[in-house]
């Protein structure tokens, strides 16, 4: 008998190689495939404005990118004594306001040369709840634990979200006729909006992306959602705060993501280059011994051949690292 509600390996149009360069925004899960992507050599840009949890400042972040509108010292707010921004997550607040700033429109000048050169936007939803400035209705990014009479919480309508991105998505297509975008939906349940509440607003998120799917050519979707939610099912594959994936979720949505997206040969790549990695935290009992320096000529050896396979992964590092064991 089969105990779990296998979800049947989608092989759509939608295939990842090195050769692609990606811009990842969203939420916690966008970072998670954004790590993973980049530990396995792809070009990856990710989350230039930091985790960013619902689509309207995802879709925001996405159109300042698109017209190069950097940041402004007026556009930063103080706090406890820190400086943040209502655009970013607070990893990018800071003390003074000028090093914060600096910082913002540093990432973000990147970001916009990084968005030109991309050839696959990846866009993780976390939730559909927002929070707004009354005097401006903002939505903010991040209220960065300001007192919540500070802000108006609702809901973003299905509506709403396809209406944003329809018309964001014809912009960046209009510019890259051959961008591909990949949705998803991040798994990890907002439970501080209430049980229910999170039901509805995951719903929605859902449905405005169906919504997106149907309107266009180059935009999929993938069940990361479904994928811990229907398949695993149970609180074994959740990390001790039972509501985000744990370690072995994680490797289990990363491996379907692989068999989605990556041809075989791109696959053989990801593993080259991973077992690379891998070789590089072996702790030798003797470094000075023979058998390590054997050890990393073989690596190099095989760093050659991917070189050749794949020229556009950057290897300088992996490759410095076994040539110093040689010295």
């Amino acid at each position: 008998m089969e105990f779990r509600t296998a979800i049947p390996l989608q092989i759509s149009d939608f295939h990842l190689a090195h050769t692609d360069k990606m811009m990842i925004l969203g939420s916690c899960f966008a970072e998670n495939i954004g790590l993973m992507l980049k530990e396995s050599g792809f070009q990856v840009s990710l989350n230039p404005f930091g985790v960013l949890y619902n689509p309207a400042s995802v879709g925001t972040a996405l159109h300042r990118l698109l017209q190069n509108q950097p940041f402004r010292k007026e556009e930063l707010v103080e706090h406890d004594c820190f400086y943040h921004s209502f655009s970013h997550h607070s990893s990018f607040s800071g003390t003074d306001p000028k090093s914060t700033l600096e910082k913002i429109n540093t990432a973000f000048n990147q970001a916009v040369v990084d968005l030109k050169d991309a050839t696959c936007l990846i866009i993780t939803f976390g939730t559909s709840w927002v929070y707004t400035l009354p005097s401006t209705d903002q939505i903010v990014a991040n209220c960065h634990k300001m007192p919540e009479e500070y802000f108006l919480r609702r809901r973003l309508t299905v509506n709403e979200i396809e209406y944003f991105y329809i018309e964001l998505l014809e912009m960046l297509l209009q510019a890259k006729p051959d961008l591909k975008v990949l949705f998803t939906v991040s798994p990890i349940r907002h439970m501080k909006d209430g049980v229910h509440e999170n039901t509805l607003s995951k719903s929605t998120l859902h449905l405005a992306i169906e919504g997106l799917c149907e309107s266009f050519d180059h935009v999929f979707y993938f069940p990361s959602y479904e994928l811990l939610m229907d398949d695993l099912r149970d609180y074994r594959f959740y990390a001790e705060d039972m509501v985000h994936p744990s370690a072995i979720a994680q490797r289990y949505i990363w491996n379907y993501f692989s068999d989605t997206c990556f041809t075989k040969s791109t696959k053989e790549i990801v593993r080259q280059v991973q077992q690379i990695r891998k070789a590089m935290e072996h702790k030798p009992f003797h470094p000075e011994d023979e058998a390590y320096k054997r050890f990393a000529k073989k690596n190099i050896a095989i760093l050659e051949l991917l070189a050749i396979k794949a020229p556009e992964i950057d290897l300088n590092e992996e490759r410095h690292f076994f040539e110093q064991i040689l010295e």
